[in-house]
């Protein structure tokens, strides 16, 4: 059996979901589901400080991103010691998780069998399901990837006939990123109109944009869900007084009818993995709780509330 190591969150997820985890050797600091991985040792750190407000954040990344730097370390020798057969890693976003260069860079110098370098590049929703495909086909599971991309598709064209039906497709604006202000795209903007809504930010397929807040007041969308790249509810709720400080905020279509959201970004929406589905039935629910009822409410999203309330 394979030797595996997964150096992002969704990578585990899939290798779990496919049912190799007891072949998992190791996995990234942000891996934690299931939560039975968090006994692997951790093959990665960030380089920067991850504390902090969102714009501090973000002004120490982009600093070692501007100096051509990785932003994450790689513990080479554990990762040597390992002996993995397959690594599963990513090159669709340098500052989201260890990237492939970074996995070249770590097994460079090994002499004897290298091992299988999977990179996953979801950049869309169908990239997300052909991610899994290669996985399972690099782990000569190929029928159990055909067979998990079918279930899930199918849990999610469900949803999407029962909105599609919908008496309203409201506005909704998606927010990854607090401070800079930024747009969800890549899959987002699909899950949404999915979800039955009209997705007012962000493109299929195309990395998620920078924003104004002047943009957000200018289209004053119905539904506003922040989730953050990263980020728990609660994690995130520390940032929000950038947005919520705002004079304008007030007087946003989504704050005055109660339409404000958070959502477990870190969990959900940021993981291109199987939690895709449950992605979708929190959009769902948050869009339209007259069709959708999950359960996720309190989990995994929650209506946001003026302070006084």
């Amino acid at each position: 059996m394979p030797r595996i190591v997964t150096l992002l969150p969704s990578a585990t997820e899939i290798v779990c979901a496919l049912g190799f985890e007891d072949q998992l050797v190791g996995r990234s600091h942000e891996c934690d589901f299931p939560v039975s991985v968090t006994r692997l040792p951790a093959l990665t750190e960030a380089k920067f400080n991850p504390e902090g407000t969102s714009a501090e954040i973000d002004r120490r990344v982009k600093k070692i991103v501007a100096d051509a730097l990785s932003v994450y370390r790689v513990d080479a020798p554990m990762l040597r010691e390992l002996r993995p057969d397959v690594i599963v890693t990513q090159s669709q976003c340098e500052v989201c998780a260890v990237s492939e260069r970074d996995v070249e860079a770590a097994v460079a110098e090994w002499l004897g069998a290298r091992p299988q370098i999977v990179s996953l590049a979801p950049h869309s929703l169908d990239d997300v399901f052909t991610d899994i495909q290669r996985v399972a086909d690099a782990l000569d599971a190929s029928n159990r990837g055909a067979q998990l991309v079918t279930e899930l598709r199918a849990r999610l064209s469900a949803i999407a006939e029962k909105a599609r039906n919908a008496a309203s497709h409201p506005t909704v604006a998606t927010i990854e990123w607090i401070d800079p202000l930024m747009a969800a795209g890549n899959w987002m903007p699909t899950l949404v109109e999915m979800a039955g809504a009209t997705n007012l930010f962000g493109k299929p397929g195309e990395h998620s944009p920078w924003m104004k807040f002047e943009e957000l007041s200018a289209k004053d969308p119905d539904v506003i869900l922040i989730s953050p790249c990263g980020f728990n509810m609660a994690r995130a709720a520390q940032d929000l007084p950038a947005l919520t400080n705002r004079p304008e905020w007030p007087q946003l279509k989504a704050v005055r009818n109660r339409r404000v959201y958070m959502a477990d970004g870190n969990q959900y929406f940021n993981r291109p993995g199987p939690r895709i589905a449950e992605s979708l039935e929190i959009l769902a629910e948050i869009v339209h709780p007259e069709l959708f009822h999950f359960g996720h409410e309190g989990s995994g999203w929650r209506r946001w509330q003026l302070p006084a309330e």
